[in-house]
């Protein structure tokens, strides 16, 4: 079970999931509630901006 008061970054600098008293938070992405969610952030990230990119190039050319 997860602890309530556990969170969790995903460390930019240096690619792994750190609690609280990690790197700074400019250098990382989170919280999140658990350590597998911090885990998977950079597969949320590239999700997100693909999506992002298929929005836009819809956005652009909206009758292609």
């Amino acid at each position: 079970m997860a602890d309530k008061e556990a969170t969790w970054y995903y460390c930019l600098d240096h690619k792994t999931v750190e609690g609280k008293d990690g790197c700074r938070s400019i250098n990382r992405f989170g919280p999140y509630a658990t350590r597998e969610e911090a885990e998977h952030a950079m597969e949320k990230v590239a999700e997100r901006n693909e999506k992002w990119e298929e929005e836009d190039r819809e956005w652009d050319n909206p009758h292609s």
